[in-house]
């Protein structure tokens, strides 16, 4: 929710009531209107955990500690020779996939909000004062800093020579990945109410991909940042701020043809990537973004049901709902679109079968929610918990 937004007179007593309640979430760091990670409790109650035959097996390889998160989510991130992680109070380390051996440690000497992202030979983060943060991804020396405006939740992208980062003030910053100087900047008015949530951005060789507040997604050309098309997720709708909240949030989904979205309060839905028109779109509201193998797509919808979604038609083949309540993170598919794996706030990584939505496999954590997206590595995956516990696991079918 965007901070210094005064409700309005005429608002009932209820709807003020709601709006208060959403911003006193926010601040403690839920990150969502719903309350999810951070939050004392469940908004509603989580279904408990039942014995399964395991079909999976996730082995555990590493642990890594890199401090906690909270406020704030911290996605681990690769450029496939190492792993790079950070928490809240400033530690980034580099590992060894393989081992999670630490190959080098820093302490950036401010508190962080956002990253990790990685490329072009840097690690990159960003603080709540909107500072971008680079370094050396072979021994972890400062590479720049630069100024930003704007509170950095979303991780930065690297592509075409170019860092891309933006804060929560609506606007995408294209920074010089060589020194930092800026390239272009797109700016956007925002509503007066929206999630204090990371915004879905990836990007091509063409173009950036980003989904804004109000049900937006945009693409802008890669090289000057002008917009190549807009297209609506979502429309807003209510008879207030907060039932209009229609926020384009979490991780997009792309692929050769398409990207997809997910608005809270909305629809999930693909367009094409040359233009923007609409391939399909669904009714459902979701905060975790969506991801996407080679046929389907996957969300978490309301009450925490895990839904998949026919790629090309949009045809929902599954739904799970066994982990009702359990205030799921962002799907990750494995083993070539073979599985699903999803962690909630617990702590659990859940593994689903990805034909028939079935639970197969389960294993713990350290207990804390596990709030930022998963990395696939190898045959298996890393996670990193709100406590700034990093897991590393292998994943294998049962004998």
């Amino acid at each position: 929710m965007r901070w210094g937004a005064e409700m309005p007179q005429n608002m009932g007593a209820s709807v003020r009531r709601a709006l208060a309640l959403a911003v006193l979430l926010a601040v403690a760091g839920c990150g969502t209107i719903s309350g999810w990670f951070g939050a004392s409790s469940p908004k509603v109650k989580p279904a408990e955990l039942t014995a399964i035959q395991d079909k999976v097996r996730l082995t555990r390889l590493w642990e890594a500690n890199v401090g906690p998160g909270r406020p704030y989510v911290f996605h681990p991130a690769s450029d496939g020779q190492a792993i790079y992680a950070a928490g809240r109070d400033g530690r980034i380390v580099r590992l060894d996939p393989a081992s999670g051996r630490e190959q080098w440690r820093i302490e950036a000497g401010r508190a962080l909000s956002g990253g990790v992202g990685a490329g072009a030979g840097l690690v990159l983060v960003g603080t709540a004062k909107g500072e971008l943060l680079a370094y050396r991804a072979a021994d972890g020396q400062p590479a720049w800093t630069a100024q930003l405006s704007g509170e950095i939740l979303t991780p930065p992208v690297v592509a075409g020579g170019l860092v891309l980062a933006r804060g929560n003030d609506g606007k995408v910053w294209a920074l010089e990945a060589a020194d930092g100087r800026r390239r272009w900047v797109y700016s956007r008015a925002l509503p007066a109410l929206t999630l204090r949530e990371p915004s879905g951005m990836t990007a091509d060789e063409r173009a950036v991909y980003a989904g804004f507040p109000g049900g937006r997604l945009v693409a802008l050309a890669l090289t000057n940042g002008a917009p190549l098309w807009e297209a609506t997720v979502a429309l807003p709708r209510g008879t207030n701020e907060l039932e209009r909240i229609t926020d384009v949030t979490g991780p997009l989904a792309v692929d050769a043809r398409s990207v997809c979205a997910a608005a809270y309060q909305g629809r999930i839905a693909c367009f094409d990537r040359s233009n923007g028109q609409n391939l399909w779109s669904r009714d459902l509201s979701a905060t975790r973004g969506v991801a996407g193998d080679a046929r389907l797509l996957y969300a978490i919808g309301q009450q925490d049901h895990v839904q998949a979604f026919d790629r090309s038609r949009g045809a929902s083949p599954w739904k799970q709902d066994k982990l009702h309540g359990r205030q799921l993170g962002t799907p990750l598919p494995l083993a070539q679109g073979r599985y699903l794996a999803v962690a909630d706030y617990q702590g659990y990584i859940h593994i689903l079968d990805s034909d028939s939505g079935a639970l197969i496999g389960r294993t713990a954590t350290d207990g804390s929610p596990i709030p930022a997206p998963m990395l696939p590595s190898g045959n298996g995956l890393i996670a990193q918990t709100a406590n700034g516990n990093l897991y590393a696991y292998a994943l294998a079918a049962t004998p």
